[in-house]
């Protein structure tokens, strides 16, 4: 039996962590959750797993949660960052699962490492603004640190017994659906609507990671992340646009192989490899059959129509803080976006504002990062406030 605990519990992955549990209930038990503010899922939750530890970031959702679950004894619920990082270094879980979004999951990741858990991740964040602090702290405390994303797990899978032979590797390529806007374009992306852009043709995700896959710039976080994630350099790290998201991510040796990790679009099985590695167990999804999909289309990538991508290479290649910058920025940006205060092509022009403001910290510490997570997040509201919304369907405006 293993002990987990879930950071992020009422998302989609959170959710998804959770089917699987229930699917395999003598060989998980949920002893912490943690989420954001979402009372009621939290409380049916709670109710259906009895976990020993709660907490919610949102001070105020966690005292009307308190309330509502008067009658149930065992089970405590704490509040904020600090209670986060409780659920995550509890005793009673061996593994922890990050299934938060953000910057949010920075500090409970890391405490969770510290404190010897293995973690199952999702937050690509982490790794984006604090890679090498993260892989020191693994290193240090001996510990799994195992990517539930698609396209990382994929890598992850097909680097399996040959993580440390790095030069071995010609590439990696990360594969991208291209999102609901692959064939739209250039110039109609200026009208862009947030309903459009939450229509991902293939997974069914949170609104924030849905509108980085329809700018591409949760393509260009991964390519951050994977570079720390696989200690790789930049220089071998591709992106392919694969429409029917078929085969989750490729590995290209320098012997001319190239190995590919292919299933149906469920994350379950990806959330279920994390918590069980190294062992596989039957999973309640669907077969993908290779007669039905029949072809498989690949294609480059539209870096012009896709400007995030560019700003995630920048951010990458430049290192320090600048990826920080770029990752707690969008996190505002994106909010705007879906808020109809800024436009679908203001996006990557207020991170590029936000970007070139940033004077870089080369090898920050800890704090550094928390302080230009901050900065980043102050610096992309002022420059929302100062912008006068366009009409639809003109160029964007200058960001004063």
């Amino acid at each position: 039996m293993k002990y987990i605990a879930i950071l992020g519990s009422t998302g989609s992955i959170g959710k998804n962590a959770l089917s699987v549990v229930e699917t395999h209930a003598d060989e998980f038990k949920v002893v912490g959750l943690a989420a954001n503010r979402d009372v009621d899922t939290l409380e049916q939750q709670i109710r259906r797993y009895r976990p020993g530890l709660v907490a919610l970031n949102d001070a105020t959702a966690g005292e009307k949660l308190r309330t509502r679950i008067r009658d149930i004894n065992g089970t405590q619920v704490l509040t904020g960052s600090e209670g986060l990082q409780a659920v995550a270094t509890m005793p009673e879980a061996s593994q922890v699962l990050d299934g938060m979004g953000g910057s949010a999951g920075l500090l409970p990741t890391l405490a969770a490492i510290d404190a010897g858990k293995d973690i199952a991740f999702v937050n690509k964040e982490v790794m984006v603004m604090a890679g090498p602090l993260v892989n020191t702290a693994v290193k240090t405390n001996d510990v799994n640190l195992i990517p539930i994303d698609g396209e990382m797990s994929a890598i992850f899978q097909c680097l399996e017994g040959a993580r440390d032979r790095q030069a071995d590797i010609h590439r990696l390529l990360i594969t991208a659906s291209g999102g609901p806007f692959r064939s739209v374009p250039k110039e109609d992306l200026y009208a862009v609507t947030p309903a459009q852009a939450l229509q991902h043709p293939n997974w069914k995700m949170g609104q924030k990671i849905t509108i980085d896959s329809a700018t591409m710039m949760n393509k260009g976080l991964e390519v951050i992340e994977a570079k720390w994630l696989f200690n790789i350099e930049l220089s071998k790290i591709d992106i392919v646009v694969h429409p029917e998201s078929i085969v989750h991510s490729m590995v290209e040796w320098t012997d001319g192989s190239t190995l590919a990790q292919l299933g149906p679009t469920d994350m379950r099985i990806m959330i279920q490899y994390a918590l069980t590695y190294p062992k596989r167990l039957s999973a309640p999804v669907p077969r993908l059959d290779l007669r039905e999909a029949r072809t498989l289309h690949f294609e480059p990538v539209d870096f012009e129509k896709f400007p995030c991508l560019t700003l995630a290479y920048t951010a990458a290649e430049v290192g320090g803080t600048l990826p920080v910058v770029l990752s707690s920025a969008d996190e505002v940006v994106v909010a705007a976006f879906l808020n109809a205060a800024i436009g679908f092509m203001d996006i990557p022009a207020i991170l590029e504002r936000v970007m070139d403001a940033h004077v870089v910290i080369r090898e920050p510490t800890l704090s550094d990062i928390l302080e230009v997570d901050q900065w980043a997040k102050s610096t992309a509201n002022s420059l929302i406030k100062k912008h006068t919304k366009i009409a639809i369907g003109n160029q964007p405006s200058a960001i004063s």
